[in-house]
């Protein structure tokens, strides 16, 4: 009997894109099962929304570096997510790059979702950035990770129109809600087809 495919969630921050991802699970519409949230951060939304879910949660130990795990962390993060039989990384909302020991380890097995039209406005508050370079629009971007940051191969995107006097907050909160709807049926099609 096929068994679902086993994902690890890592996170940052409160955890809409993996509550999103979770009832997708409950539904019936993603074919898969959470096994384990992962926070860089102790006091991380994501962790209380998981335990609510009941998936198991793990934190990461702090890393000298603000924007990546140091080279121990990584690989005890390998070592955590291979302990649970994981078959696939999943990233909502992780404020961490990602680096050779875990990319080795889940070779086209790690999924990001951006807040912008890849290859725009990569990086940090992508939704500030589109609204500072005036377009009339942007969106989400699910892709796969690879060595560059926002760079790997897209998988969906779903557009946001920009509206007339739009702030970061409310643009911010539009896309979120569309990678809500994207998020899941990208990672449905994408697992379906790995199967």
């Amino acid at each position: 009997m096929k068994t679902s495919p086993r994902l690890a969630v890592l996170g940052s921050g409160k955890g809409s894109n993996f509550v999103a991802l979770q009832q997708a699970i409950i539904t019936g519409k993603l074919d898969a099962t959470i096994v384990l949230v992962v926070s860089d951060l102790t006091g991380a939304g994501i962790l209380t929304r998981a335990q609510g879910f009941g998936v198991p949660t793990a934190t990461l130990p702090p890393s000298p570096f603000r924007t990546k795990l140091s080279p121990e962390g990584e690989t005890g993060l390998v070592n955590l997510l291979r302990g649970h039989a994981v078959d696939w990384v999943i990233l909502a909302g992780y404020m961490r790059v990602i680096k050779d020991p875990l990319l080795d380890a889940f070779p086209n097995r790690i999924i990001n979702i951006h807040p912008s039209l890849l290859p725009a406005f990569k990086g940090l508050h992508a939704w500030q950035q589109a609204l500072t370079a005036g377009v009339a629009e942007t969106g989400c971007t699910v892709h796969f990770v690879n060595r560059e940051i926002d760079g790997g191969k897209i998988i969906a995107q779903q557009r946001v129109p920009v509206l007339p006097g739009d702030t970061p907050e409310s643009l911010h909160a539009r896309i979120q809600t569309a990678e809500h709807e994207l998020y899941p049926a990208a990672l449905a099609k994408v697992l379906a087809q790995a199967s």
